[in-house]
């Protein structure tokens, strides 16, 4: 039997925090095959009593108490100046101390993101970190990044995204060679600004051994016409927020529409056993919840801070996928590829123009 992998959770990140981390926890063991062991950084006090209620999770968890917390409006440079000692800092150290292979907060975004980068480091060639999503599409997923960490982005950042994105892709959802698209307003050439067309040039230029497809389109996303899309920070967080609420919205009158009439319950109850569970999951945003901090020296997985615990659980279940996978190797191996690509690159004006 392999060894137990290590998850290092801020059990006090998030809206209804410590009770959703808990009993996500308690979700995610359910069934679970492979041996894992959880530290729960946090107050005791409060955690204590609830994972009392949960025996098979007491045996493979350790709480690391601490009564700091990261508040969910701390401005990132302030929570890296006061942050240390706190929940969410001691999940992600407990990574650079050897003692868990992958750190998971449902926290605030943008301090996770600053203190990961300074406990975890960026990578070589990497400027800031991407958060990726999985995006369900008709067949499998799609990833998304950034959905959060980066409201504004120069085009070499965008590059950077999809050479994180392609690695990503591959070694987590097993395509050999990922298609890429750049999401804009519209597929023509001289659509969007500035930023996005340089970017399009830049990897239609750069000579990566990649499968770029230039431009896509906000629908072409669900459609999963490219496995996937890059954008910056800004766009994607708001297509993923829409997306779910989007999601929640047609469940809502699913249910409505189920529930209208006894002959409409009856049909329900038919059912229920089958593909109405099916649908339900698969427009669920619980089941895709968890984002990937790419670029790091380590694995740093956000979860919406708004999750409930089977929400949570799946947020965990992603780290166990990451912490098995071996996408940090495919990340390195391609910012090498990029970094050759840039190095063997003509230099005439680049100097010349900020001399």
């Amino acid at each position: 039997m392999p060894s137990p992998l290590v998850l290092s959770v801020d059990a006090m990140g998030g809206d209804h925090a410590p009770e959703s981390i808990v009993d996500g926890a308690a979700h995610f063991l359910k069934g679970r095959q492979r041996p894992v062991r959880l530290i729960l950084h946090g107050d005791e006090a409060r955690i204590r009593p609830l994972l009392a209620r949960h025996t098979a999770l007491a045996e493979v968890c350790e709480i690391r108490h601490t009564d700091q917390t990261v508040s969910m409006d701390a401005k990132p440079s302030e929570a890296v100046r006061r942050a240390r000692g706190s929940s969410m800092w001691n999940a992600v150290h407990a990574i650079k101390d050897g003692e868990a292979h992958v750190a998971i907060s449902a926290g605030n975004t943008g301090a996770l993101m600053a203190i990961s980068k300074v406990i975890r480091r960026m990578k070589s060639g990497v400027h800031r970190p991407a958060i990726a999503a999985s995006w369900p599409v008709p067949q499998g997923f799609c990833t998304v990044l950034d959905v959060g960490a980066n409201v504004d982005c120069a085009p070499e950042q965008l590059v950077e995204f999809a050479v994180l994105g392609e690695s990503f892709h591959r070694a987590v959802h097993r395509v050999s060679r990922p298609s890429v698209g750049l999401l804009n307003v519209g597929q023509e050439e001289l659509r969007g600004d500035q930023v996005v067309r340089d970017a399009d040039t830049l990897l239609r230029e750069a000579g990566l051994d990649m499968d770029y497809r230039g431009f896509i389109e906000g629908n072409d996303i669900s459609a999963g016409t490219t496995d996937v899309v890059v954008t910056d920070g800004f766009t994607g967080n708001v297509a993923l927020k829409t997306a779910e609420g989007t999601a929640r919205l047609v469940g809502g009158w699913v249910r409505e529409a189920l529930t209208s009439s006894p002959l409409a319950k009856l049909g329900a109850a038919l059912l229920s056993m089958g593909a109405l569970k099916q649908l339900r999951a698969r427009m669920d945003p619980n089941n895709v919840n968890g984002g990937v901090f790419l670029g790091l020296n380590g694995v740093v997985v956000k979860s919406h801070g708004g999750t409930d615990g089977p929400g949570f659980a799946t947020a965990l279940r992603i780290a166990l996928e990451m912490a098995d996978s071996h996408f940090l190797t495919e990340i390195e191996q391609n910012l090498a590829r990029l970094e050759a690509v840039q190095a063997a690159a003509p230099q005439s004006g680049s100097e010349e123009e900020h001399a």
